[in-house]
C-alpha cells in the first residue's frame, strides 16, 4: 500500500481507503465478516476507513469504533459524516441551511459519531449533504469554526452531491474545507474541470468516492442483474439506467489490457491523478480487499491508456433514481 498527502490535513492516508456504506445498509451485509474485513483492511495498510452516522443508524461508525478498540497500537483515520435533520438526499438550495444542519444538530451527532467511534477527536467530519447556497451562511460559518476551536474535529469536510462536483467551489473559497469527497472515477470526470484545480490552489484535499460506479465498473453486472427492493442499488440500477451502464461498461472491457482487471483498471485510473488524496471502496469479500489493494502496489496507468479512458467520460444529470 502506498500512502499520500490529504491536502493541508497533515495526514497520510493509505491510497486505498475502506468505505462502510455497504457494511451499515447494503443487503447481505453481516457484522461478523464486516469485521473480519475491517480487521484485514488494517493489517494489509489500510489507514483509512470512511462511514457515516447514516450508514444504519451509527452502525458503521461502531463497526469502526470496534475496530479502533481491538487495534489501540494502530493509527487509524476516522472519516464520517452528520446526517441533514430534513433527511433529504440531495441537498438543493430550496432547502434552508437552518432546517438541514442547524447548529445543535451538528453538535448532537458529532458527539454520538465521536461515541460509537470511540474518539475524543474525529480526523475528518463531514457534512452529508451540501449546497453551494449556504456558503456564506453565519450559522455554517460559525460551526465550522466552533468544531475545531473545541477539539470536536481535527479537519471539516463536505460530501458532494452526485453529478454536482462543481456545487462545493463557494464553501471551498471560504477557506474553512479541508477536505472534499466527490464522485470520481471513468465515467464520472467533470471533477477535473472546476473543482480539482479550485483544490490544488487552496490544499484541499480531495477523497474520491464511488470509484467501481456504485458497483458497475466491477464488470459483473447484466442486464438481468436485479437487487433486493431493500437494496439501494435496485433503483440506481432500474430501468432507466442499467442497459445505458451495461453498454459502457462492456465498451470499456475491450480496452482492458491484458493481465489486467476491469475493477483494476478504474481504481488505478483514479490513483493516476496524483491529487487524489485516497479513493473510497466498499469491501466486506476478503479477496476483494486483496485484489483493490494492489491496484496501489501497481502504480499509475500508462498514459496513452489514460487518453483513451478520458474519452469514456460520461456526463450525467440528476435524476429521481440517482440519489
Amino acid at each position: 500500500m502506498n500512502y499520500r498527502r490529504l491536502g493541508r490535513t497533515g495526514f497520510e492516508v493509505s491510497e486505498i481507503g475502506h468505505g462502510l456504506w455497504g457494511m451499515g445498509l447494503w443487503s447481505g451485509s453481516d457484522d461478523k465478516e464486516s469485521k473480519t474485513a475491517l480487521q484485514l483492511s488494517l493489517d494489509s495498510g489500510c489507514n483509512f476507513f470512511d462511514s457515516a452516522w447514516a450508514y444504519g443508524d451509527g452502525r458503521s461508525d461502531s463497526l469502526l469504533g470496534e475496530l479502533i478498540r481491538n487495534n489501540p497500537d494502530k493509527r487509524i483515520l476516522t472519516s464520517s459524516k452528520i446526517p441533514p435533520k430534513n433527511m433529504k438526499w440531495p441537498a438543493s438550495s430550496t432547502d434552508k441551511y437552518e432546517d438541514v444542519y442547524p447548529l445543535d444538530h451538528v453538535l448532537k451527532y458529532t458527539e454520538l459519531i465521536k461515541k460509537a467511534l470511540g474518539v475524543e477527536s474525529i480526523d475528518v467530519l463531514h457534512l452529508h449533504v451540501w449546497d453551494d447556497s449556504w456558503a456564506d451562511n453565519s450559522v455554517f460559518l460559525k460551526t465550522a469554526q466552533k468544531l475545531k476551536d473545541e477539539g470536536l474535529i481535527r479537519t471539516f469536510a463536505i460530501s458532494l452531491n452526485r453529478w454536482e462536483p462543481e456545487n462545493g467551489i463557494e464553501a471551498i473559497k471560504t477557506g474553512l474545507i479541508d477536505v472534499v469527497q466527490v464522485i470520481y472515477n471513468i465515467f464520472d470526470q467533470a471533477p477535473e474541470d472546476k473543482l480539482f484545480p479550485l483544490c490544488k490552489k487552496m490544499d484541499v484535499g480531495i477523497i474520491a468516492r464511488v470509484p467501481l460506479d456504485e458497483g458497475s465498473l466491477g464488470g459483473k453486472l447484466t442486464i438481468n442483474t436485479k437487487f433486493p427492493p431493500s437494496d439501494w442499488r435496485a433503483k440506481y440500477f432500474g430501468p432507466e439506467n442499467l442497459s445505458k451502464t451495461i453498454e459502457r461498461v462492456e465498451n470499456l472491457k475491450s480496452i482492458v489490457p491484458n493481465g489486467m482487471t476491469l475493477p483494476e483498471m478504474a481504481l488505478r485510473f483514479i490513483l493516476t491523478n496524483k491529487q487524489v488524496g485516497t479513493t473510497i471502496i466498499g469491501m466486506r469479500k476478503l479477496e476483494h480487499i486483496k485484489s483493490n489493494f494492489s491496484a496501489s502496489d501497481k502504480g499509475p496507468l500508462d498514459a496513452n491508456l489514460i487518453e483513451i479512458l478520458h474519452n469514456h467520460r460520461w456526463d450525467r444529470k440528476v435524476k429521481s433514481w440517482s440519489n
